[in-house]
């Protein structure tokens, strides 16, 4: 019983393997060897410029992102809450996020061309 288990194992090893070598793509250039780095070439110099608006709008999303998942328990607190208190607490949250919208868009942090 061992040995057929065995076998079994064995054979399927040496299946599996010779699948992986005949299945391989045998043509590798330049594209398929280098990571695919968001439309970056990582192959090229490092020292390229990098545009400062594009850096200024990835962070204003992570901070807003961070911002929707604060209001998310915000929404599973209204069942053991008292609603005047969860209606202040609320809006005072989403005010402070429309605040910070509002100087960003004023000082020009959001518009992609100067």
């Amino acid at each position: 019983m061992m040995s057929v288990a065995f076998i079994f194992l064995i054979i399927t090893s040496i299946v599996m393997l010779l699948a992986s070598i005949i299945s391989k793509k045998t043509f590798m250039d330049r594209e398929k060897n280098s990571p695919f780095e968001c439309g970056f070439d990582p192959k090229s110099s490092s020292r390229l410029p990098f545009s400062l608006q594009f850096f200024l709008i990835a962070m204003i999303f992570l901070i807003f992102d961070v911002e929707i998942t604060l209001l998310i328990p915000l929404i599973l607190t209204i069942k053991i809450t008292n609603f005047f208190n969860y209606f202040i607490i609320t809006i005072f949250f989403i005010m402070i996020l429309l605040i910070g919208l509002y100087h960003e868009w004023n000082q020009g942090a959001l518009n992609w061309i100067y």
